[in-house]
C-alpha cells in the first residue's frame, strides 16, 4: 500500500486554548518553538501552543479557532510524487478536483467538506516496547515482583494518531471518496451506515459513519499498552469526572481496548493499544457488522451519548446557519 498513514488533523473549535488545555493534559506535547529561516536558533512562535506532537508521529494535532466544533482538514502519508499523481487521476475519475502544491495534493470531500490533503511522508518508525511480563495460571513469568505496569512515574505520552471517526451526510459517497479517490481499503463495514477504513495496517484510519450532519466524533491515540489506557484516562478524571464517556473496555471491531473522553468542545478523545494489524490484504476478509453488541467485545455499554451526541441538534442548526 503506498498510503502508509494519518499524518495529521485540524480541528475547529470555538474555545481554543481550552481545547488546547485539555489536549496537554491528554499528554500531547505542545510545540513552544519553532526555527526561522533555516536557523537552528528557537524563536518563540504564538500559534505553537495550539499544534500537538506525538512521541512517534511528529506534529499530528492543530487546533483552530471554529463557531463550532468540526474537523477542518486530515492529512494522509504516501511514499513518493508517484502516489500524488494516482490519486489525483482517481479524484479526476469521480469528477472531484485535486490541487497539486508541490509535494501535496488537496481535495475535498463534496459529502462534508473535509480537506484532504495527501503528502509525501516518512513512514513512522516505532520503537518496539516490550511486552511486560504476565503471571497466568501455571506460568508465572513475573515471581516475586510487582506488576511494571503499576510503577510507572512517568506521564502518558499518545504514541501516534491512529484514527479519526466523523459523521456524513452520505456515506456511500464518503466512502468512494476515501476508497475509489485516494486509495484507502474496506477492513470492515456495515453498508450504507458505516465503513471502517485503512491507509496503513491499523485496522482502521478512518471510520466514516451515515449522520445528519457532518462532525467530528472523535479522535484516536495509540499508547503503549492497557495499562497506559487505564493510567491516561484515570489521571484525565481525576480533577475532572465530567470527561468521562465511555471505558474501559475492548471493541470486537478492531479489537484494541479503549477508553473515551470528551474535550471541552464536545469532541470525544480516545485512548487505544493493542489494535489489529492487516500487513497483506490477501489475508483479512472485510466483514459486516451490525448491531450496538459489535462495537464492544466487553466493557460497559455505550452511553446514548456516545452514540448521539448531545449537541447534535444544535451542530445541525450551526451547519445550516453556515450555508
Amino acid at each position: 500500500m503506498s498510503l502508509h498513514r494519518l499524518t495529521d488533523i485540524v480541528i475547529g473549535v470555538p474555545n481554543v486554548a481550552e481545547t488546547a488545555g485539555y489536549y496537554t493534559e491528554f499528554g500531547l506535547v505542545p510545540e513552544h518553538v519553532a526555527s526561522v529561516y533555516g536557523e537552528t536558533t528557537p524563536t518563540p512562535d504564538p500559534d505553537a501552543v495550539h499544534r500537538f506532537a506525538t512521541v512517534d508521529g511528529g506534529r499530528q494535532l492543530e487546533v483552530r479557532h471554529s463557531s463550532r466544533r468540526r474537523l477542518m482538514s486530515l492529512g494522509v502519508g504516501v511514499d513518493d510524487p508517484d502516489d500524488l499523481d494516482r490519486i489525483a487521476a482517481s479524484l479526476a475519475r469521480l469528477e472531484i478536483t485535486a490541487h497539486r502544491e508541490g509535494d501535496s495534493v488537496r481535495a475535498v470531500d463534496p459529502a462534508t467538506g473535509l480537506q484532504v490533503v495527501v503528502s509525501v511522508a516518512p513512514r513512522i518508525q516505532q520503537a518496539t516496547t516490550p511486552t511486560p511480563p504476565y503471571n497466568a495460571p501455571g506460568d508465572a513469568q513475573r515471581p516475586g515482583v510487582r506488576a511494571p505496569g503499576i510503577l510507572r512515574p512517568d506521564p502518558v505520552r499518545p504514541r501516534k494518531l491512529g484514527h479519526v471517526v466523523f459523521g456524513s451526510v452520505d456515506q456511500n459517497a464518503t466512502q468512494r471518496f476515501f476508497t475509489q479517490g485516494l486509495g484507502f481499503k474496506v477492513s470492515d463495514e456495515a453498508p450504507g451506515l458505516a465503513s471502517f477504513m485503512r491507509c496503513s495496517t491499523d485496522h482502521h484510519n478512518v471510520l466514516v459513519q451515515q449522520a445528519p450532519v457532518s462532525f467530528l466524533h472523535h479522535s484516536s491515540w495509540e499508547v503503549d499498552d492497557v495499562d497506559e489506557v487505564g493510567r491516561g484516562a484515570t489521571t484525565m478524571l481525576e480533577n475532572h469526572p465530567e470527561r468521562h464517556t465511555w471505558g474501559l473496555g475492548r471493541h470486537y471491531i478492531g479489537s484494541n481496548f479503549f477508553w473515551y473522553l470528551r474535550d471541552p468542545a464536545g469532541n470525544f478523545s480516545e485512548y487505544y493499544s493493542d489494535i489489529d494489524c492487516i500487513p497483506d490484504d490477501q489475508i483479512w476478509e472485510p466483514g459486516v457488522v451490525a448491531g450496538e453488541k459489535s462495537l464492544y467485545s466487553w466493557g460497559p455499554p455505550p452511553p446514548p451519548s456516545f452514540l448521539q451526541p448531545d449537541d447534535l441538534a444544535d451542530l445541525m442548526a450551526g451547519a445550516h446557519d453556515d450555508a
